[in-house]
């Protein structure tokens, strides 16, 4: 009995230093990172891929101005006619940063003159998000949209990622954490432009 209080108390212990030193998240993150080895958690775009004569993707919105962690402006309709991965995410979300590090590496692989990607936080303090993409030295670049986010991209989840067709057509919409860096994906990716 007491070695059981015991080892309660070291258990509870952990928890509350990964808390209050708010490694929790980082933690969490590590963690759901391993279930998107799974695979389980994988977009869905088989069904996209072959749509049917009836099918039709509503039109994208274009309307959003953002602001990158250098403090660039940048017009979203500047983007019209490349394939546009939209992910909105925040520096406090353990889904958001265990699915990052593949969204990295279908940045690095992708040509960047057909593919844009806009890393949409939604923190209230932006200078959080800038100090974890640097910390985690990820290679795309970060925005917020100070003017705020159009009807068409609001979300009750997040990460939540939009895919957007060179035609402007929103293709994907994919709640929760999602492994991106597949080939299949990348495949997908190449189909819409």
């Amino acid at each position: 009995m007491k070695k059981s209080i015991i080892e309660y108390g070291v258990i509870l212990s952990v928890f509350g230093i990964l808390y209050l030193t708010g490694l929790h998240t980082e933690v969490l993150g590590f963690v759901q990172r391993g279930v998107l080895v799974t695979g389980l958690l994988n977009p869905d775009v088989t069904e996209q891929e072959k749509p049917s004569d009836n099918f039709s993707n509503p039109k994208a919105d274009f309307s959003m101005q953002l602001i990158n962690s250098k403090g660039e402006k940048l017009d979203m309709k500047s983007l019209k006619g490349k394939v546009i991965f939209l992910n909105i995410w925040a520096s406090w979300c353990p889904p958001c940063l265990a699915e990052m590090p593949g969204i990295n590496k279908l940045y690095q692989s992708v040509d960047k003159n057909k593919v844009a990607f806009i890393m949409l936080s939604v923190d209230d303090d932006f200078s959080k998000a800038i100090k974890l993409h640097r910390k985690k030295e990820f290679d795309f670049e970060i925005f917020q949209a100070p003017g705020g986010i159009p009807r068409l991209y609001h979300t009750q989840s997040i990460p939540t990622t939009y895919i957007i067709d060179a035609k402007g057509d929103l293709v994907l919409t994919h709640s929760g954490m999602g492994d991106f860096n597949t080939e299949e994906f990348r495949s997908y990716l190449k189909s819409l432009q």
